[in-house]
């Protein structure tokens, strides 16, 4: 199926579901809808005056008559005038609040998604669906009602006022709208299919930006700059023949149904006229019948045109709720557990997880976080370390087996009272566009500038900070651009320790960073772990020797479980593999330098 027509069925659904974020302004709707209905019935005595304008003030001489239908046309006029204002006023608040709502349900779905979703997906498409499609849904459903309402007012009342002044004359200027009418549908349909396309067009034109911006590094590095631009000239060429022909298009729709209405127009003054030679009709009348007839075509192609908005309005909608559809991977229990005041003992229970259409990522896992200890997890890339931490943080929930603190499956806690308790620094942590204060107190905004120091101080990246010109207001970049990789990495655990979790993870935190950077960074990462529940997922000697206990993992199975001094003397994975990390322990920050 064409998925730029919809069929009606479906269309209904559609804007079904969407009525939801209309009906909380219902009130404000209905108010909008009564100024539109008097704004058409203005309309449509304006050609009637002007009969009497006529007939009555000019061909009858009547100043008196002159002076009150001039008065009643600028009374009109006025009112018109302020019924407008009004109107888009009521319309800018009621749309834009509608709007909103939609764009947040939609925003705190994508919140509720996992990674997973996120890995498939183009960014570009779905900053596109929450800004052009909700945008397109927004002024579709908002004008619908009115302009509904409107144009069949002011057809029947057209139709009935000309029918009331000749009905010869009638069927005269309708006899070819049929004609005017299936030309404009024609060309609509080809505008539906075509505003289709300019929306995928922007949106893999806002993919590639996003993308090229983002990896603008290693496109100047590679001395990709022509290729990249290339790629973004074609991309820019095929939008904007995309909206060239709906230009083109759009011409031809308004044009063609004109000019047939334009003959249908020229019959009516040949037989009109005649009917004033003889006698038959006041020449008011024809001018007024001219009128409502040059009006006629009006409502029949905002009608028409309310059709083509409905079908691009209903594509919109479905790319929209086809997100909203998708399900969450993870969500709370019906009936949540509280966790006890102090996070316990935390256990893998026969653990299975695989990623869809993948291989097994882990497999039959059960093992012990001990409260207040610090374990190592220690594999080869693509293990499954960084799976573990996210089950922790329910990024993600077993398939089988299950994960408990103190016996209390997580599954059944509170996403968020569980989220509070733990915190986690990444190998490649994301830093905002905002200052280091900020970034350190991203996940406790009401923290004070005193305990944000002392989280600083704690790891190891206070005197850096205050030794910048603007100390901790310094902006950092975009995802930190203007720090190295071992500061960005201290203010990522300044971030955790902030939040003073009772569970850390901390997923490769010193795997790119140069010897200098690696101690500061090991140093803070032992303050930052004392006495808290600690996974360290690593493969730097010193800091493995600090762990309570160590867990070897390949292809997402156990293969070793001891203390670092055990597993050493038993020659396994561990002791084969030691030669290729860094081994700082015991060594100062001054001799860092030179290992």
């Amino acid at each position: 199926m064409d998925r730029s027509t919809l069929p009606a069925g479906k269309l209904f659904v559609q804007y079904g579901r969407a009525l939801r974020y209309v009906r909380p302004y219902l009130g404000g709707l209905l108010g909008f809808i009564g100024l539109g209905l008097l704004s058409t019935a203005l309309g449509l005595a304006q050609p009637f005056m002007s009969r009497y304008l006529v007939d009555k003030a000019l061909l009858g001489r009547d100043l008196r008559a002159l002076l009150v239908i001039a008065a009643a046309m600028i009374g009109a006029a006025v009112v018109s005038s302020t019924i407008s204002f009004v109107s888009s006023y009521l319309y800018l608040r009621l749309s834009t609040r509608s709007l909103f709502d939609m764009r947040m349900d939609l925003y705190r779905h994508l919140q509720s998604l996992s990674p997973r979703f996120f890995s498939g997906r183009k960014l570009g498409d779905l900053v596109s669906r929450i800004n052009n499609d909700i945008g397109e849904v927004q002024r579709v459903a908002s004008d619908a009602c009115l302009s509904l309402l409107s144009n069949v007012i002011f057809l029947i009342g057209s139709l009935a006022m000309m029918l009331w002044l000749s009905w010869q004359l009638t069927v005269v200027s309708v006899v070819l709208l049929p004609i005017a009418i299936i030309a404009l549908r024609a060309y609509q349909g080809r505008l539906v299919l075509q505003s289709r396309e300019i929306r995928e067009k922007s949106s893999d034109l806002g993919s590639f930006l996003i993308e090229s911006l983002l990896s603008l590094r290693l496109t100047v590095a590679v001395t990709a700059e022509e290729r990249e631009a290339a790629k973004f000239r074609r991309l820019n060429d095929g939008f904007i023949q995309a909206l060239l022909k709906s230009q083109v298009t759009s011409f031809l729709a308004g044009t063609v149904p004109s000019l047939i209405l334009t003959v249908s127009t020229s019959v009516m003054f040949l037989y009109g006229g005649w009917f004033v030679f003889q006698g038959r009709l006041t020449l008011g009348s024809l001018l007024a019948f001219i009128a409502y007839q040059a009006k006629l075509m009006a409502p029949v192609q905002n009608l028409l045109t309310l059709h083509t908005n409905l079908l691009t309005g209903g594509v919109a909608l479905e790319r929209v709720f086809e997100l909203l559809d998708v399900p969450a991977d993870v969500a709370d229990s019906e009936l949540p557990v509280a966790l006890p005041k102090s996070l316990g003992t935390v256990r893998f229970e026969a653990v299975s997880f695989s990623y869809k259409d993948a291989e097994v990522a882990l497999d039959n896992l059960s093992f012990t976080l001990p409260k207040g200890s610090l374990t190592v997890l220690v594999g080869k890339s693509g293990s499954g370390k960084s799976t573990m931490a996210d089950l922790l943080l329910r990024l993600h929930d077993p398939q089988s087996g299950a994960i408990t603190v103190d016996g209390v499956d997580l599954r059944s806690i509170r996403l968020k009272e569980l989220r509070e308790r733990i915190a986690i620094v990444e190998q490649t942590p994301f830093l905002l566009h905002a200052s280091l204060r900020e970034n350190i107190a991203y996940g406790r905004p009401e923290a004070g500038f005193d305990r944000i120091r002392e989280c600083a101080r704690a790891a190891q990246i206070d005197d850096f900070i205050m030794g910048l010109p603007e100390g901790y207001e310094t902006l950092v970049g975009e995802r930190g651009a203007t720090l190295s990789a071992g500061e960005r990495q201290r203010v990522a655990i300044a971030r955790a320790l902030l939040r003073d979790p009772e569970l850390l993870i901390l997923d490769e935190p010193t795997a790119s960073l140069d010897p200098l950077s690696e101690a500061l960074v090991t140093t803070a990462l032992a303050e930052v772990a004392k006495g808290r529940t600690t996974l360290l997922i690593t493969h730097r000697q010193a800091l493995i020797e600090q762990a309570y206990q160590v867990i070897v993992v390949q292809g997402g199975r156990i293969v070793e479980c001891g203390t670092p001094e055990g597993l050493m003397q038993d020659g396994g994975y561990l002791a084969a593999h030691r030669k290729g990390y860094i081994d700082l322990s015991g060594v100062s920050v001054d001799e860092a330098v030179l290992v």
